[in-house]
């Protein structure tokens, strides 16, 4: 078992070899460790700036064995990763963080949404829905429109269909592909913030501030950060961010959507559990970013500062935006983040571009 804190020179595993995971091996290269990530795709962006992949499916049993032995703690980059495959990694005597716990809760938006009403973090209405009756029998309660999203998987808009009428229970079922389901309340809020966390192995915690985050299409475009906000909605941002990781046993970074409402409420979208794309504006405002505060957590080190030096507008580059690269490389004021991905399709995440100005 190996002994915390890390030293340099240790070994970190990584689920996923997506851009995530490439910037956490970026972070944990600066700090002194080596990575090896686990991903099905040969050649993955993340796998290309690490020490060492293994090409597997992420329930390869041999795989796991593999990665654990490997790593002195294993994390994952997105949190749809098979729990049987952190399950195994902890029957191996591998440390995994974020644990389990948070994994599951993650995974399953009725149970989050169940969670996050325990330790006192608001949500909307919502209820669970196994079938087109569901839908029929819960509107009264939860009222028209109506948001249908599959219980497991499915991100930046997939998995989701609008139910603006009882008579249209049947088909937003069918369009979800009758899938275990959550029906949400409409939520009347104003904009969408996000807040980007971290607790570390003795449960200390530090908070980012505040972005403000705008979408198109269901996909997250910009996040303004950090975000103009009366100094009470940053406290109870704060708060719900504590009771979330505290309710968790949370180790490592997590990211928190939320919707602020008109009168200054504050309602949990969803949490992620792992770096998140709200908290990329960190890496060019903060001396301590969010990737390597993952790092630090997972790893035992003290967290790092969380304060911001300057205000970015980070801007995801998506499909052939990043065709964009000569002219943005050439703005004095951008920072380019390229994913060293290959074909630009649209809606495929590329890069992002953080703009800094002053504070």
């Amino acid at each position: 078992m190996a002994q915390f804190p890390l030293a340099p020179g240790s070994s970190i595993g990584i689920l996923g070899g997506g851009q995530l995971g490439r910037m956490l091996s970026q972070a944990a290269s600066r700090l002194g460790f080596d990575v090896v990530i686990l991903d099905p795709q040969a050649e993955s962006p993340a796998g290309r700036v690490s020490r060492q992949q293994i090409t597997a499916p992420f329930d390869d049993p041999d795989a796991l064995e593999a990665l654990g032995r490997l790593s002195d703690v294993v994390t994952f980059e997105f949190e749809n990763v098979p729990s049987a495959a952190v399950d195994l990694l902890a029957v191996n005597g591998a440390a995994v963080a974020p644990g389990p716990t948070a994994l599951a809760v993650a995974q399953d938006r009725s149970a989050e949404k169940a969670f996050l009403n325990a330790v006192g973090a608001a949500t909307v209405d919502f209820a669970s829905i196994d079938s087109a009756d569901d839908i029929t029998a819960a509107l009264p309660r939860i009222g028209l429109p109506a948001l249908l999203k599959t219980r497991r998987e499915g991100y930046d808009g997939k998995g989701q269909a609008w139910v603006r009428s009882a008579d249209e229970a049947e088909a937003a079922f069918e369009a979800i592909g009758r899938a275990p389901a959550i029906l949400e309340a409409k939520a009347d809020f104003v904009r969408e913030l996000s807040i980007i966390a971290a607790r570390g192995l003795e449960g200390e915690i530090a908070v980012y501030p505040l972005g403000e985050n705008r979408h198109a299409d269901g996909i997250l475009r910009t996040t303004l950060a950090p975000a103009e906000v009366r100094p009470d909605t940053a406290a109870r941002a704060r708060e719900i961010a504590e009771a979330i990781l505290d309710g968790l046993a949370y180790v490592g970074v997590i990211g928190v959507e939320l919707f602020e409402l008109a009168d200054g409420t504050l309602l949990v979208n969803e949490i992620a559990p792992r770096v998140h794309n709200t908290g990329h504006w960190t890496q060019d405002a903060c001396l301590c970013d969010q990737f390597e505060q993952h790092i630090r957590a997972i790893a035992g080190w003290p967290l790092g500062s969380t304060d911001a030096v300057a205000r970015v507008e980070m801007t995801n580059l998506l499909g052939e935006d990043v065709l964009d690269w000569p002219a943005l490389s050439a703005d004095p004021a951008a920072r380019l983040h390229l994913y060293g991905k290959g074909e630009a399709r649209p809606g495929r995440k590329m890069g992002h571009v953080n703009r800094v100005r002053g504070l």
